[in-house]
């Protein structure tokens, strides 16, 4: 309902639910207070988003990190280019909220120079604790094409015991930023690496390195891997054949690709005919 208040811009109506809420004993999440602050602002009544902003800060609970970003994004839309860097300085040097919380507020916000400073101090002082503080790093890094600030990120990582599981999309991304620096060496030797580790693969990561592989031109490499993806129960086998046949594409092997697009016609018309009788 706060949300429909907003889009139709009945901000009092919004913000009189959020009382109600309090007033029966509901207290409002994060999301609900961000989606409030955000509604404000774009009403122009930034004296009531700051206001609240500054009466969560005050109250002595943790600032969620949406939070931050939407005050934020609410001063610099306003034009207010002073209000937004002193929220910005207070992340870079944070007292009230742990400093892993700050990297992630900075890293989602774009933030790339402030975030990498904090990063930066709290690798030195031995202080990150989560493997998300990496993968925002890493993400960051990604999306301002730093594909070398990525790949130093996931080495540091992995240097102090931090290791992603395929779940982390820190993976794709530092396969992919090995790609962009042509290290396809490296790329494998990473792969490896985690399957040795008994690492569990998304079929994302297996297919990313048979992109890399044939990138490189490595086809004896790309058929071993096909062939031993092929095996594998758990992969999707309509799209490592999608994968492969692009790949041959790509490399102008046109025969191996049209092979490969035979059988997954043929095999769509299989599934088609037992799924009719």
């Amino acid at each position: 309902m706060i949300s429909i208040y907003g889009k139709s811009l009945d901000h009092e109506k919004a913000s009189n639910l959020v009382q109600e809420m309090q007033m029966k004993g509901i207290q409002p999440n994060a999301i609900t207070y961000s989606t409030i602050i955000s509604f404000w602002g774009k009403a122009g009544k930034l004296d009531h988003a700051a206001k609240l902003f500054q009466k969560l800060r005050e109250s002595g609970v943790e600032i969620d990190p949406v939070l931050y970003q939407t005050m934020i994004v609410v001063y610099e839309r306003a034009g207010l280019v002073a209000n937004a860097r002193r929220l910005l300085h207070d992340l870079k040097h944070p007292k009230n909220m742990p400093k892993d919380t700050a990297i992630k507020i900075l890293a989602n916000s774009g933030r790339v120079e402030e975030a990498v400073w904090v990063f930066r101090q709290v690798v030195k002082e031995g202080e990150v604790k989560e493997l998300s503080v990496y993968g925002s790093m890493i993400e960051l890094f990604s999306r301002n094409w730093q594909h070398k600030n990525v790949v130093e990120v996931f080495n540091e990582m992995h240097e102090r015991g931090f290791f992603p599981d395929s779940k982390t999309i820190a993976t794709v991304l530092t396969l992919n930023a090995y790609g962009k620096l042509r290290e396809f060496d490296k790329a494998s030797a990473l792969y490896s690496e985690m399957e040795e580790e008994m690492c569990v693969f998304t079929d994302g990561v297996h297919f990313q390195m048979l992109s890399l592989l044939g990138m490189k031109g490595d086809f004896d490499e790309v058929d071993r891997l096909i062939e031993k993806l092929s095996k594998d129960p758990e992969i999707d086998k309509k799209e490592l054949r999608l994968v492969a046949a692009s790949l041959y594409e790509r490399a102008n092997r046109l025969d191996e690709a049209s092979q490969i697009y035979d059988r997954i016609r043929n095999s769509d018309y299989i599934t088609d005919t037992l799924e009719a009788s």
